[in-house]
């Protein structure tokens, strides 16, 4: 389930808590920003905020 927008548009294809195994590029075309990762890296990551246009997220290690 995904959660809407802030200000209306289509829901974010993230949630906050979210954690994926992901690969640095975008999902669904939706800027996911992940400090200290490079494009192209293949990482798990957890959602950590969520807004209008874009994410961010942390690098888990499990």
């Amino acid at each position: 389930m995904y959660r809407p927008r802030e200000r209306g548009g289509p829901p974010a294809p993230v949630n906050v808590g979210d954690i994926q195994d992901v690969k640095i590029e975008c999902i669904q075309g939706f800027v996911v920003f992940v400090p200290g990762t490079n494009p192209g890296d293949e990482v798990k990551v957890r959602i950590t905020a969520v807004r209008q246009r874009f994410a961010t997220a942390e690098v888990v290690t499990e």
